[in-house]
């Protein structure tokens, strides 16, 4: 499932600058054997994904059970770019919606929303939520993408296709939504929405008086030391951000998401998400870790027999273990993560490509039965 995307992915054209690898160790504890690959056979596998110009760079991310990091780079991070590294930011994309339902679970768990709460609930009285069988669309529904929204609204026009999400008012979202005629009942099926969770995100801003940006840095990045994580870049984070490749490999423009932030606004590092995969594997630490525990509760099914929803984290089966994850895709980047709870390891893999995505890499490191996908033949 890619999401925030809107073109094709395609091969990508050749990089404009030669193909540099970076191998950083990191360690937030004395780690013992690593259940990942060693760093060679990382860096061979993005190595080969750069080479084969699938991808202008690749970072990746692994966090073992001790609590042992290490990160692999390969590839070009775009002109008068540092090195590609665990520092350099990328854009998210729709893995800012995990961040979303962290917020949710918080403030579930705290008492302030209710997953039945319905959306109407807090908007502004000019603004009508379609209902359906007398039936109202809640957080939860949003949250479990079965709210019968579209994925987009129809009334998104964007005025540069390079950066489309940036001219999008709240407006036209309350607009879309006082006309929109729901086809089926909320919850009872599933259907992928950026809609549906930028209204989440939005909404749980009104819940709470406090903008989007500002419940993520107070209840998520602040507590877990997420420095480089952020929506509005600092000048340090902007000097580090990876450029991004659309799909045919040239350079093209970072993403604004002022009303649909919630679904897919967020820049972050490997570092920093390693460190929000950790916290995720943890309920046992406290209030913020429990809530992202309960985020990772199964709820709904999803369009695919095998995989489960739960507030926002797709949850699938592999062998004998249990996959949580999410990825990510805005016009110049995707990205994934991936947790298996039960054995205390993460993933993030990074690209500043539009292209095919990084999927595959992670699941294949998380359970090494899923294969790589294969360069797909040229035409003919």
């Amino acid at each position: 499932m890619v999401l925030l995307r809107i073109a094709s992915a395609g091969i990508l054209a050749a990089l404009t600058a030669p193909p540099m690898a970076h191998v950083q160790p990191t360690r937030w504890s004395v780690a013992g054997a690593s259940f990942f690959p060693s760093d060679s056979a990382v860096l061979a596998i993005i190595r080969k994904r750069v080479e084969e110009r699938r991808s202008a760079g690749i970072v990746v991310g692994m966090l073992d059970a001790d609590g042992g990091t290490r990160i692999v780079a390969f590839g070009d991070p775009g002109a008068g770019k540092p090195p590609l590294d665990g520092r350099t930011v990328f854009e998210i994309g729709s893995i800012s919606k995990v961040f979303t339902a962290t917020v949710l679970a918080e403030l579930v768990q705290e008492g302030k929303v209710s997953l039945d709460d319905p959306a109407q609930k807090y908007l502004p009285g000019g603004a009508r939520m379609p209902t359906h069988n007398g039936k109202v669309i809640t957080l939860g529904d949003l949250s479990e993408q079965n709210s019968g929204l579209p994925r987009m609204p129809t009334n998104f026009h964007p005025a540069n296709s390079q950066n489309p999400y940036a001219d999008y008012t709240v407006a036209q979202m309350y607009d879309f939504l006082s006309h929109y005629e729901l086809t089926r009942d909320p919850g009872a099926q599933f259907e992928y929405s950026n809609l549906g969770v930028g209204l989440l995100g939005h909404v749980l801003s009104l819940a709470t008086g406090k903008p989007y940006a500002v419940l993520e840095h107070e209840r998520v990045w602040d507590p877990l030391r997420m420095a480089n994580t952020a929506i509005d870049l600092t000048p340090e984070m902007r000097a580090r951000m990876a450029v991004g490749h659309d799909e045919h490999g040239n350079v093209t423009e970072n993403w604004d998401l002022p009303t649909f932030a919630g679904a897919g606004a967020i820049r972050s590092t490997a570092i920093d998400m390693l460190k929000f995969a950790d916290a995720n594997l943890h309920p046992e630490r406290g209030p913020l870790e429990r809530a992202m525990a309960f985020a990772q509760i199964v709820r709904a099914p999803t369009d695919n027999p095998n995989a489960s929803i739960g507030l926002n984290w797709f949850i699938v089966h592999a062998g004998s273990d249990t996959i949580v994850w999410h990825n990510g895709g805005t016009g110049g980047f995707r990205t994934f993560l991936g947790l298996e709870p039960s054995r205390k390891v993460a993933v993030v893999v990074m690209t500043n490509s539009g292209g095919e995505g990084a999927d595959d890499i992670g699941m294949h490191l998380l359970e090494s039965s899923l294969p790589l996908v294969p360069r797909a033949a040229p035409p003919r």
